[in-house]
């Protein structure tokens, strides 16, 4: 409290003090009990009002003990089924929630851990992904600012991801592996990793590539087979021992047929091997009859356009050739979409032979395009410009309707540089991304597709695409959300499909561990997106002929469904929204393959190397008393008292109200009960 409030405080005391004498003393003839009391209750009832008036603020500390947290986070794959784990795991996190002595010591918190960590403890030990990496990172940021040992019940087996070595040392908590499974070293065989593209083109041959690893001590001799339905299209002799413990062996297939092409590789097993599982790999190749050829046309030199090659080229179905305007004309005929870079008046015959042949562009502008030929080769739009640039950031349109799109997080995305002005349409278009400009977003558009007499174009007001795919690795840790919205746009462009109300969104096959996901779209009469759409999925197994029906769940802009969990085989399925007669039909594969069991021990080395780097200690799961008495011995883990100080002003404090309520009463009804009033 200052020393000026606190002389207003004397201050009021006076004159509220004088303010009740006034009244009960001088104006009062004589001097009684009664009048005493009465100015003690005016004096209380005046100081009290005065005391709000100036309102001094107190501060008032409450103190409080903060108990360490207990992080129990339990591996929830498969693998711990596969490896006989699952009751020793359920039995140790009985034992840890229910110890009364952890209890008091700490906050225990349980999470159960897959491809996603959960916060709950019901486990079932299905999940088909392990993902330690993305644990240790959320685990992370959760408990960034507090002590939280944790105990990570797993196997060790990571499926997905980096290596969690790396993310387990930023995690700056103390680590207790509890190891679940086999330690003990058996004989085995197992091809530890396939490499093979996703698509292949008819009447060529395609590389794959096998790394057979042997774990023993004897020299042993098998088998490398690889099989299309009955008949073996490669096979090798494979010779490995303990010194030479691994081949990796390269090879091509014909791809002789257009469609989902199955193929199973094969280690033949030892007779004493206990996991054969890890013996073969199933994988598909998708045969294709020709490759989509995409022209980037552009006079100046920018790290966009690697950018775009690298995300248009991610799809094995696509190819990239950069030319310059004067050399594309001669190959114009080769290619389903071109890209205009930064055009000038050099690309006049470019656009004059697109616009006669009515051939599908997508303009990506910038500081050096210029606007004044453009404008004058477009009907459709022209841009008013100055001569002045500026940076635009972009925000996902969720009403986009074209095609299905996930947001990237596109507000976290680098500005784009760009000419500083306005576009406008004189057809009908459709925004993707619309402009941010120093924060304020627009409705200016700074990326948008149009289609005019079955031709589809899409514009794009900037540069600095590479930025874009930089921070989209950085968001996501990888690439590839980026280069399937790329992707998207490229499909959309390269097609004159006519456009439907229904959109479906899926691969043509998946392995048995992906996580299988079917989108969607569905438009009213009029195309503008349907949120309220009751949309479900049927599907049929060919091959067992088991049917399933399942809800489409909306989530942003788009209708989603889980399918993860199916069994292997070939589906059919048909997409349907239940209150008008419009369904869309359609196909995929699941390729029979589990990756967690793959597996034959826990990785021992890699966890107890974790405990090391974050100053814990790993133990088995059978260690469980160690454990317990670790965590309650270890100074590091101790209770803190704390304190909470804020400052409270006195118009807050409502038992003040009622002292002013009280003396006024109690004042009234005496002088009433004396006759005074």
């Amino acid at each position: 409290m200052s020393t000026q409030t606190l002389l207003y405080i004397i201050l009021a005391g006076i004159v509220a003090l004088l303010l009740a004498l006034f009244q009960y003393k001088y104006k009062t003839k004589g001097a009684s009990k009664s009048n005493a009391l009465f100015a003690f209750l005016r004096f209380i009832t005046l100081f009290s009002v005065l005391l709000l008036l100036i309102n001094p603020k107190f501060e008032q500390v409450k103190y409080y003990t903060e108990k360490p947290n207990l992080v129990v986070a339990v591996d929830n794959s498969a693998s711990i089924k596969h490896l006989k784990q699952e009751e020793n795991a359920k039995e140790f996190l009985n034992s840890i929630t229910n110890n009364s002595e952890l209890k008091d010591k700490f906050n225990i918190e349980v999470f159960a851990f897959g491809n996603t960590l959960n916060t709950n403890d019901s486990l079932s030990f299905t999940e088909s992904q392990t993902h330690l990496d993305r644990v240790f990172k959320q685990l992370g940021q959760v408990y960034k600012n507090t002590i939280s040992p944790t105990i990570l019940v797993t196997d060790g087996n990571q499926t997905i991801g980096n290596d969690y070595q790396f993310s387990a040392k930023k995690y700056n908590q103390a680590i207790y592996p509890i190891i679940l499974g086999d330690t003990v070293v058996y004989s085995d065989l197992q091809i530890t990793k396939l490499n093979v593209n996703k698509y292949a083109y008819l009447k060529n041959k395609f590389p794959a590539e096998a790394i057979v690893v042997y774990n023993g001590e004897e020299e042993v001799t098998s088998k490398f087979v690889v099989t299309k339905g009955n008949t073996t299209v490669y096979s090798k002799v494979v010779k490995l021992d303990k010194s030479n413990n691994s081949e990796v062996l390269n090879f091509t297939l014909s791809a002789n047929s257009v469609g989902v092409q199955s193929y199973k590789a094969q280690i033949i097993p030892l007779s004493i091997e206990k996991n054969k599982t890890n013996n073969y790999k199933n994988f598909a190749v998708e045969i294709i009859d020709q490759k989509s050829k995409i022209a980037i046309v552009s006079t100046v030199l920018h790290p966009d356009l690697g950018a775009l090659k690298k995300s248009i080229e991610s799809n094995e179905q696509r190819e990239v050739v950069f030319l310059k305007p004067n050399k594309f004309l001669d190959q114009i005929n080769d290619f389903q979409l071109v890209i205009l870079y930064q055009p000038n008046n050099s690309f006049k015959s470019v656009f004059e032979a697109l616009e006669q042949q009515n051939t599908n562009k997508w303009i990506i502008s910038g500081p050096n395009t210029d606007w004044n030929f453009v404008n004058s080769t477009s009907k459709n739009y022209r841009f008013l410009l100055s001569f002045e640039t500026e940076d635009y950031q972009p925000f996902l349109n969720t009403n986009y309707s074209s095609f299905i799109l996930d947001d990237l997080n596109f507000e976290s995305f680098p500005p784009l540089q760009s000419t500083f002005g306005e576009a406008y349409f004189n057809v009908p278009f459709e925004t993707i991304l619309f402009k941010k400009l120093s924060g304020i977003k627009t409705e200016q558009p700074l990326l948008a597709t149009l289609e005019t007499n079955g031709r589809r174009e899409a514009l794009l007001f900037g540069q600095g695409l590479w930025k874009w795919r930089a921070q989209s690795y950085l968001n996501d840790d990888g690439f590839l959300q980026f280069d399937n919205f790329i992707g998207k746009l490229v499909q959309y462009l390269a097609s004159n499909k006519r456009k439907n109300r229904l959109n479906i969104d899926y691969n043509s096959f998946y392995n048995g561990s992906d996580n299988i996901v079917i989108s969607a779209q569905f438009f009213n009469k009029n195309y503008e997106f349907d949120a309220n759409a009751s949309l479900s999925i049927s599907l049929k197994n060919k091959d067992s002929g088991l049917t399933l029906n399942r809800p489409f769940i909306l989530k942003g802009n788009n209708y989603q469904v889980n399918l993860s969990g199916l069994e292997s085989g070939n589906y059919n399925f048909t997409v349907s929204e239940s209150s008008e007669n419009v369904s869309v039909s359609g196909g995929f594969k699941i390729i029979e393959y589990n990756v967690e069991q793959q597996f034959l021990n826990a990785d021992v080395t890699k966890l107890k190397q974790v405990a090391i780097n974050s100053n814990g200690n790993a133990y088995f799961v059978s260690d469980y008393n160690a454990l317990v008495q670790s965590l309650l011995d270890n100074n590091r883990y101790q209770s803190i008292q704390k304190s909470n100080k804020s400052v409270v002003p006195l118009i807050d404090w409502y038992y003040l109200l009622f002292i002013i309520a009280l003396s006024l009463a109690l004042e009234w009804f005496i002088r009433k009960y004396q006759g005074l009033i």
